[in-house]
């Protein structure tokens, strides 16, 4: 997070002190533990579901939420601000809708959706990050179960962030729920870069639009390969510095999953600055914000997230 903060201009709001303060980000994952960068003055961790095995207490048995929640909204504490997420002032809602292995049941992701927005009001949810996908036939369709859900949220005005996937580098690989024309579908910006990706080397990774229904998409774009962040496992690959107490804190992952939630992290920036914008007010400010990066729109979007341009009016 530190080399990526330069390039998508993040250090300016953070210097502003505009850090996501009050908006709370439900991030739909594997789940979260009590990593120090969330809990670091207070726990900021305020809600968590689990419709996976029902259990009360938050755990993260994959590592891979834990790691998305970090680039979000950590606050670099245990990395001594190196490793600091895009919104650390943001409030948590972790709802796990993925097991183990990182797979999850197209009805618990819908569970949880409709869950988010039966406690909207109670958490302030405002953003959705939804760092997973399908490019499974039956569900990538528009009038699918999974799309149909993300589209429900969005119309009760709770901005939705979804990752493109990494099914690329041909057209029409937009997984779902990413295909919906409502949610803001993010790609990876350095998706030429060679990286470990489900035990693959792969590159040009990052899914293509438009989708099956020609829609354009992506719609913008961040940075998601080797990404370092919150570490939830005890063994892991790719573990980084600041090792305290014998605990490895971050480790190194990547994928449009990365790139996800440092839009989703941005949205709370700007809701946080500007609390009265509507879903639609986010996504005309990524179009006019982000920056062109010269490539066609089914890689690039609109282009890359720029932090600054987008806060500032």
């Amino acid at each position: 997070m530190d080399r990526v903060s330069d390039i998508i201009r993040l250090k300016w709001a953070h210097s502003q002190n505009i850090l996501g303060q009050g908006v709370g980000v439900a991030i739909l994952d594997t789940g979260i533990i009590l990593h120090p960068d969330f809990v670091n003055k207070k726990n900021r961790i305020v809600a968590f579901q689990d419709f996976v095995n029902g259990n009360n207490k938050m755990y993260d048995d994959n590592g891979h939420g834990t790691h998305v929640s970090g680039i979000l909204a950590g606050d670099g504490c245990a990395s001594k601000g190196t490793y600091c997420g895009v919104a650390p002032g943001c409030d948590i809602i972790s709802v796990k809708v993925l097991n183990h292995k990182g797979n999850g049941d197209i009805v618990n992701v819908v569970a949880g959706l409709h869950w988010v927005v039966q406690n909207k009001e109670k958490y302030n949810i405002r953003v959705v990050n939804i760092s997973v996908g399908t490019t499974a036939k039956s569900v990538i369709s528009e009038d699918s179960e999974l799309v149909r859900a993300v589209n429900m949220v969005w119309d009760n005005d709770i901005v939705v962030v979804v990752a493109a996937g990494n099914g690329g580098p041909h057209p029409k690989t937009i997984g779902a729920p990413g295909i919906s024309r409502k949610v803001i579908t993010v790609g990876a910006s350095d998706d030429d870069i060679a990286v470990d990706l489900m035990g693959k080397n792969m590159k040009d990774y990052s899914g293509r639009g438009p989708t099956n229904a020609c829609i354009k998409k992506p719609d913008v774009v961040a940075p998601g390969s080797r990404i370092v962040s919150c570490n939830a496992m005890k063994r892991q690959n790719n573990i980084f510095s600041f090792r305290q107490n014998g605990i490895n804190y971050y480790t190194e992952k990547s994928g449009t999953s990365m790139s996800t939630p440092m839009v989703s992290g941005a949205v709370a920036l700007l809701l946080s600055q500007y609390p009265d914008y509507t879903t639609r007010d986010v996504k005309m400010k990524f179009k006019e914000s982000s920056d062109d990066l010269g490539q066609p729109h089914g890689k690039q979007g609109w282009g890359r997230l720029n932090v600054a341009k987008l806060l500032q009016e």
